[in-house]
């Protein structure tokens, strides 16, 4: 009876090799596309040269670093699974517009690094779930404007960072709730000292001067003066600035009106079966390379796995047979 006692036992090995390897099948430590550690939860996909996030990456991950990339937009459900996450990383990428409401689902989120992207503005509420956020870099991006209550949710936030930016002004109110901040970094914007809406930054900023670090740094435009030092007399124009998150482009409005249903093209129908075997998350990104080889390599695998247990099955009655 030795016969079917060893079959069990090559089950038993077969399926927990296969489950490994499903875990593992983005996440490897040995030349996959992203290194991860079993233990701290933390999952290390920078410098890899991605234009997509990798598929199956564990959804217990508490620390995901995706910096140094080619990230130029990401899906809107992005990271729905990853409600475990705290820390998230996406420095130094070709980001240039965040969908609304892609971080959502992060609501343990205390660390969010957006820094080193070509973001020129945020949509409105993209922060609201983010309540325990503490630290935010915002730095190095392209931002010409904020939405009004931007920063009114994440309340515990610490450390706000909007350095080297192309702002202008902040909405009235901007930092109002952030009553726990203690660094707030605002230079090397182009802060616009002739228009009464800088009058809110440069009275916040003296207001909270000597407890909050770094905002007495913000200076005017071309650097002639310091935005705290700035007067009612001085900030006397009443500008307009414009919505650069809802306008849309008058050359776009022109074009549709114009347009009739023979100048529509047609529009290829997303091939999504063909990028679900691939494993891959959404139907508008073509996965890299590493994916698809990883993808294949896992759909190889569960085969050989079923081809093993269907052996493994048959030599099991063969002996309960002969029994």
């Amino acid at each position: 009876m030795m016969g079917p006692v060893l079959a069990a036992c090559l089950l038993i090995i077969l399926s927990t090799a296969w489950i490994s390897q499903a875990n593992g099948a983005t996440c490897k430590k040995d030349g996959g596309v992203c290194t991860c550690n079993d233990q701290t939860k933390n999952v290390d996909c920078s410098s890899k040269g991605l234009t997509a996030i990798p598929s199956n990456i564990p959804t217990d991950t508490d620390r995901l670093e995706l910096d140094l990339n080619k990230l130029s937009s990401l899906p809107s459900k992005a990271f729905q699974s990853f409600t475990k996450l705290t820390f998230l990383s996406l420095n130094n990428n070709q980001l240039q517009t965040l969908p609304a409401g892609v971080f959502d689902q992060l609501v343990e989120l205390d660390r969010l690094q957006l820094g080193g992207n070509q973001l020129k503005s945020l949509p409105r509420g993209i922060f609201d779930k983010l309540t325990k956020l503490t630290f935010l870099q915002l730095t190095e991006n392209k931002l010409q404007s904020l939405p009004h209550g931007v920063f009114d949710e994440p309340t515990e936030l610490k450390t706000l960072t909007l350095s080297t930016n192309q702002l202008k002004r902040v909405p009235e109110g901007a930092f109002d709730k952030l009553q726990n901040i203690k660094d707030l970094r605002l230079n090397d914007n182009p802060w616009d000292c002739s228009c009464r809406d800088i009058l809110y930054l440069s009275n916040w900023i003296r207001e909270k001067k000597g407890t909050v670090s770094n905002i007495e740094a913000a200076e005017c435009d071309g650097g002639t003066k310091a935005v705290l030092e700035i007067t009612e007399e001085e900030a006397a124009e009443d500008c307009v600035y414009p919505n650069t998150t809802t306008a849309i482009p008058t050359t776009i409005i022109t074009t549709l009106a114009s347009s009739n249903d023979d100048d529509i093209p047609e529009l290829p129908v997303p091939q999504e079966n063909f990028q679900k075997f691939l494993g891959y998350q959404e139907p508008d990104h073509l996965p890299t390379q590493p994916q698809c080889l990883m993808s294949i390599s896992g759909y190889l695998g569960l085969m050989m796995f079923f081809v093993l247990i269907s052996a493994a099955i048959l030599y099991v009655i063969h002996f309960l047979k002969k029994a």
